[in-house]
Order: C-alpha cells, then sequence, then structure tokens
C-alpha cells in the first residue's frame, strides 16, 4: 500500500489503547502535543533551517555559469615626474568596466547543479528523518507520563491498602488474635510500598519535564492515545514499504547520486573553457597633462576604450590535479554506495527489531491481563483462607505485592506497545505529519523555499534577520510527581 492509500487520521480513532474513562473537555491529546512540537520544537526548526541553507546550494552553484559585471575607480596623483617625460601627467582619475560571460565549462557547472539538486533532495529526506524522529520523542515522553501517572496511583493505592492491613493486624494483635512478628511484616510492608510510591512521583516529575522538553509546555490532563492506522500484517510487508518510503534510506539514495554528478563535475577541470569577454576605461587626467611647451604635443585630458572578444583556456598540464579530483570524488561515490548499503541494512534491522518488540508487548499484554485476574482472584482467596486461620499475614502480602506488580506490568506493556507500533511506523516512513493528520495550520513545504531560491539573480536579495521560531520553556514550573483529577488518566474499575 502507498503513501497515498495510507490512513492519514492517526490522531482522529475512537478506539483508545489504554482502557478509556470520562474526559473532560480541556483534556490534552496526542494529536495536540505533536502539534506543538511541530510548530514550535527546536531541533525540527533548526532542521528546516538548515535545509534552507541547504537549497541556496544550487543558486551558488548556478552562479558560475552566469555572467559577471564588475566596475572599478581609480584616482592616481602624480607626486613626481620623470625628468625625461614629455607629457607629464598631475592626475588621473581612471573608471573600468569588465564583463564575462561564460559559454562552455567542460561541464562543471552543470554537473555541479545537477549534484546540489540531488543534494537537496537527499536534505528533504532527511527532514522527513528528522521530523520522524522528533514525533517518536514526542509520543515516548506521551505515554511515559501516563504510564508514570498510572504506576504512582496504583502505589499510592497499595500504600492505603497497607495501611488498612496494619491496622487491622495491629487490632488483631492487641486481642491476641496476631502475634508482633505479624505487625512488624505488616510495618515492613508499608514503608517499602512507601519508597516505592515516593520513586515512582520521582520517574512521573522527570516524565513530566522530558514532555516539556520535547512538546514545549507542561502536561495536563493527557488522554489515552487512539490506535494507531497503517500497521502492517507481517514484517516483510513492513520491510517492503520501508524499501521504498524510509526517509534516511531516500537520502542515502540521493546522496549516492549526487556522488556521481560530483565525479562528471570534477572530470571537467581537464577540458577547456571559454567565455565572452568585454571591458570598457574612460580615463580623465582632471586637466593635469602638460606638454612641456610644444604645442605639436597637445594632448587631450580624457581618453575612452572599449574591447570585447572571446577568451579560451585549454589546460595542457596541470601537475596532476584535474586526475587526482576525478579519482577523490570516484571515491566518494564509492563510499556513498556501501552508505546507502549500509542504511538499508540498518533499515531493514530497525523494521524487524520494531515488529519484534510490538507483537512481544501485544502478547505480555494479553498474557498480564490473565495474571491480573488470577492474582486479584488469590489475593481474594488468601484474604478468605486468613480469616479462618489457613494464611498467614505474610502471604496476603505477598498476594497484595503480586497483584501490584502486574498491574504495573500491564500499564507498562501497554506503553511498550505503543511506542514499539509508533517505531515500526516511523522505520517505514509512515509517522510524519501528513501521515498523522496533523491540521493545526498549514504544514511546512521544504519544496516551497527550494522553489523560491532558484530564481534569484540579484545580489542584494537578502532574507530578513533570522528570528527564533521555537518555544523556550525557562517559564514553565517546576514539575513534581503529584497527580490530580485533571491530569490522571481515567481507568475502568477492573483494571484498578
Amino acid at each position: 500500500m502507498g503513501r497515498a492509500g495510507l490512513p492519514v487520521r492517526l490522531l482522529a480513532g475512537a478506539a483508545l489503547l489504554a482502557v478509556p474513562g470520562a474526559i473532560p473537555a480541556q483534556a490534552e491529546d496526542l494529536r495536540a502535543a505533536l502539534i506543538s512540537a511541530y510548530n514550535t520544537n527546536p531541533v525540527l526548526q533548526g532542521a528546516r533551517a538548515g535545509q534552507r541553507a541547504t537549497d541556496e546550494n544550487v543558486p551558488i552553484r548556478q552562479a558560475d555559469g552566469r555572467p559577471s559585471l564588475s566596475a572599478g575607480v581609480a584616482y592616481t596623483e602624480y607626486v613626481k615626474q620623470s625628468s625625461t617625460a614629455i607629457i607629464a601627467p598631475g592626475r588621473l582619475l581612471q573608471e573600468s568596466l569588465s564583463l564575462a560571460v561564460p559559454i562552455y565549462s567542460g561541464g562543471a557547472v552543470r554537473n555541479g547543479v545537477k549534484a546540489e539538486k540531488v543534494r537537496i533532495a537527499a536534505g528533504q529526506a532527511g527532514l522527513r528523518a528528522t521530523e520522524s524522529a522528533v514525533f517518536s520523542q514526542v509520543v515516548g515522553a506521551y505515554m511515559d507520563v501516563i504510564l508514570n501517572e498510572a504506576v504512582v496511583g496504583l502505589n499510592r493505592s497499595n500504600v492505603r491498602v497497607l495501611e488498612v492491613n496494619l491496622q487491622a493486624t495491629g487490632d488483631r494483635f492487641e486481642i491476641g488474635d496476631l502475634t508482633r512478628t505479624d505487625v512488624a511484616q505488616s510495618q515492613s510492608r508499608l514503608a517499602l510500598a512507601q519508597g516505592d510510591a515516593r520513586s515512582a512521583e520521582a520517574d512521573l516529575a522527570a516524565a513530566r519535564e522530558r514532555y516539556i522538553r520535547f512538546v514545549g509546555h507542561a502536561p495536563g490532563r493527557l488522554e489515552p492515545p487512539p490506535p494507531l492506522p497503517g500497521l502492517p500484517a507481517t514484517p516483510e510487508e513492513a520491510v517492503q514499504i520501508a524499501l521504498d518510503s524510509n526517509p534516511d534510506l531516500i537520502a542515502a539514495r540521493e546522496q549516492r547520486k549526487a556522488a556521481g554528478y560530483d565525479v562528471k563535475a570534477a572530470g571537467a577541470g581537464r577540458l577547456p573553457t571559454l567565455q565572452v569577454v568585454g571591458s570598457g576605461a574612460h580615463q580623465d587626467y582632471l586637466g593635469s597633462l602638460g606638454n612641456a611647451g610644444i604645442p605639436a604635443l597637445a594632448a587631450s585630458q580624457t581618453a575612452t576604450t572599449a574591447q570585447i572578444g572571446v577568451q579560451a583556456s585549454i589546460p595542457i598540464f596541470q601537475g596532476g590535479r584535474p586526475a587526482a579530483l576525478r579519482r577523490q570524488a570516484q571515491a566518494r561515490e564509492s563510499a556513498a554506495m556501501e552508505n546507502e548499503i549500509d542504511a538499508e541494512r540498518e533499515v531493514i534491522a530497525q523494521v524487524r527489531s520494531a515488529w519484534s518488540s510490538w507483537q512481544a508487548a501485544n502478547a505480555i499484554i494479553a498474557s498480564t491481563r490473565s495474571e491480573i485476574d488470577a492474582a486479584a482472584l488469590s489475593l481474594e482467596g488468601v484474604r478468605a483462607e486468613n480469616s479462618i486461620g489457613n494464611r498467614t499475614i505474610l502471604e496476603i502480602l505477598n498476594a497484595e505485592q503480586e497483584l501490584l506488580q502486574a498491574q504495573v506490568r500491564l500499564v507498562t506493556a501497554r506503553r511498550n506497545a505503543y511506542i514499539a507500533g509508533f517505531t515500526l511506523l516511523a522505520a517505514m516512513g509512515r509517522a510524519e505529519a501528513q501521515d498523522l493528520g496533523l491540521d493545526g495550520g498549514p504544514l511546512y513545504d521544504p519544496q516551497a523555499n527550494t522553489r523560491r531560491v532558484r530564481g534569484k539573480w540579484f545580489d542584494w536579495d537578502d532574507d530578513p534577520a533570522p528570528q527564533p521560531r521555537s518555544t523556550r520553556t525557562v517559564d514553565t514550573p517546576t514539575q513534581d510527581g503529584d497527580i490530580r483529577p485533571d491530569q490522571t488518566t481515567t481507568q475502568a474499575p477492573e483494571e484498578r
């Protein structure tokens, strides 16, 4: 399936990865986070500026084949004249104008321009890769916040359960139903849970800071992410799509093509060049041209000259420089070929690895759900058996810990599955703005700047002074590990 046939509304689906709950209107979704990063992320903005700089290489190379015109003005004051001079000027004002029009350069300009145009295509593919990488970072940060909020919630819930357990254990100890050892075990497990909760809060604060770094603002209440569209049915299908669409591989292919044009341009150093040249000059002695008192030698105080011609240059011997430049370009073309194969290998490995991680995470989700059901049933049975004296307090604590660990594994597996799926789409070349349906404004078109600068001839046609386009985060508040009703993702009761 080609890019045009891919479902483009990644973030408009109704089904959610996490179990859905009541979500207020002011909640932030993954699509909004991606739009914010698309418009304000400094890495992406910097890559776009770098591509605009690459666009200028075409007019730079084209300028070598365009006419050049220069003018000069010189004023000379003759402070001492030769004693034998018959006509001796006192001062001279000279004005000159020179024109050169290249006719033939051995193909250096033509092939150089072709090479730069291909490099622009490579740069645009690299820009796609940067965009996809930034989006992958945003998705990772988004899912980490959701994951760590869930883990904090689970750990806090566990602390509350253990506080109730400790109170109940203490009450039963007072009436002689349990021993001091049972109380100590409950106290130890509560202290451990409190420490785990604090650690989870620190992880949540760090995840929120990463979110600010990539998205540009602090996270509010995050909606669960929508399903990922266009995921392949087999790893072979994913690899085939990636070989056609992966931006890193496309960039490597274009760089190899550009290196081929460089070889042709380097060979032009052994060929003749031809240009039309013209010049004109005007001299004015400013009335200072003397004639030693001899009327016959009276001279004009001004002179004007002009000439036009054809100039050819035919290299005969340059010390081996042209051959060395061509061999150097050929070696670079060879390196570009190897880089293309290496990029192809890397893409194949990325796709297959992401596929494997995605499948494994989905399998873990299925098995962990069964584990949670079994752990919940086990905890219920242990508590019931403890009430009749067949189970110890430690066995209850262990069962509660097993249930908590299974719940954490489930939310972690959900996070891992989503990130692996998005990584797979990115490796396939299908995780960019046009694929994700980001319509929060016009999408950046690198071709627009390429077209804009390609026809510019004027030497003073500058752009405005550059200004930063990304947003700073220095004014964002320091994040903590607290979770509030407006910041947590609601889960269905059976998943709590």
